[in-house]
């Protein structure tokens, strides 16, 4: 249980409410909670799960294997068995079998877990969690590149500076008919207050854009939708 607040003496009065009417222990400043770890300096608040990365990649067998640079190939094209189907890419499919459904879905439920401090995944887990019904051997092999992308700096993580500033800062931006299936484009942005990033999304879009401005515009209203939650 976490109790947060801008006023130590009001921390502390609650602190007390709750010891009077349950048996609590006080375990000092925050360090560690539901896999993420908090790490305090001048600069400011360092929040990573380095010890949820390493688990994972000895989990999968990666401890000895080379580091990626990227989490995805910018040159893979990702399909769904419909989509196989519908073209008919029947020797395609000999080559790219199916893989048992529930160890893809429990390898891409920890990468999603690990979206809360790891913004740089976003788009890749985005892509991969379109692919749980019935998923290939490539969409595991592209799972599989994301950990060894993690492997490169597991303790790598969201600062929240330590200088006040309050002005908000918004970067959107869109992938035209990124989806080879449905023609839908992927929204992405990200929001920071001051030095620190509070928010951040990669989404495929609901309705198909016709141009890259459209996509772009629609992305743009995403973002702006965003703020105003925020603001």
């Amino acid at each position: 249980m976490l109790v947060t607040g801008s006023s130590l003496k009001l921390i502390e009065e609650t602190k007390k409410a709750l010891q009077s009417a349950f048996k609590m222990k006080d375990l000092g400043e925050l360090k560690y909670f539901l896999g993420i770890e908090f790490a305090r300096s001048t600069a400011g608040i360092l929040m990573h799960q380095r010890k949820y990365t390493l688990d994972l990649i000895a989990e999968e067998g990666m401890t000895a294997v080379k580091p990626a640079a990227t989490p995805m190939d910018a040159n893979i094209k990702l399909t769904s068995k419909l989509y196989d189907d519908h073209v008919n890419q029947k020797q395609e499919e000999l080559h790219d079998p199916l893989i048992d459904q529930a160890t893809y879905q429990k390898l891409i439920g920890k990468l999603l877990y690990l979206n809360m401090t790891r913004p740089d995944i976003a788009f890749s887990t985005q892509t991969l969690s379109q692919f749980l019904n019935q998923p290939k051997k490539s969409h595991m092999e592209a799972a599989l590149r994301v950990v060894k992308y993690l492997k490169r700096q597991p303790g790598q993580g969201i600062l929240l500076s330590s200088q006040s500033d309050n002005q908000i800062t918004a970067f959107c931006d869109a992938d035209w008919a990124a989806c080879a299936l449905t023609r839908k484009s992927v929204t992405g942005y990200l929001i920071k207050m001051g030095k620190s990033l509070i928010s951040w999304k990669a989404k495929k879009q609901t309705t198909v854009s016709r141009s890259s401005a459209e996509a772009e515009y629609r992305s743009m209203s995403s973002t702006i939708s965003e703020l105003v939650w925020l603001l």
